[in-house]
């Protein structure tokens, strides 16, 4: 870590199809060595299959999942004299929808299913819904902060 000055906010630029900076940011994280235009395909066909299945528009089904599993609370440790506590910090705005896509991928990853379309597709109606395992990691990010509130004050 650079002890000179703070790394500076990369923009990221809309996708060329929906002009939206949140599907360019779940597609790049996504994205396996460099493939994003297999990373772009998934992310498009898993938008025709919900659109599918629900029969609601994709991109709202899209953002009310984002939504639903954005933390809104984390536990960051934090070292005061000899002992390490759990503090409950609140997640910037941009952190929390990053986790989201981070924790929305790695569930539809684990999930079971024939092809990564579907995967993604149904963890995406269910975190929708606020069902699944990305919204159950959510809920337990929640119970750990909210069972470390004590130490709230070791905050800074």
């Amino acid at each position: 870590m650079s002890r000179k000055k703070r790394a500076s906010k990369r923009e990221v630029m809309p996708d060329i199809k929906l002009n939206d900076k949140r599907v360019t940011m779940f597609i790049n994280k996504m994205m396996y060595s460099g493939e994003k235009s297999i990373s772009r395909n998934i992310f498009y066909d898993t938008l025709d299959f919900i659109k599918e299945k629900v029969k609601e528009e994709p991109m709202n089904v899209f953002n009310r999942a984002l939504e639903n599993v954005r933390p809104l609370l984390e536990v960051k440790s934090r070292r005061v004299g000899g002992a390490t506590y759990q503090v409950p910090v609140e997640v910037r705005p941009d952190r929390g929808t990053s986790i989201a896509i981070k924790w929305l991928i790695t569930y539809a990853r684990e999930r079971g299913g024939k092809s990564m379309v579907e995967k993604l597709a149904n963890e995406i109606i269910d975190a929708a819904k606020s069902e699944g395992g990305s919204i159950k990691k959510r809920e337990d990010t929640h119970k750990m902060a909210e069972a470390n509130k004590a130490f709230a004050h070791y905050r800074w």
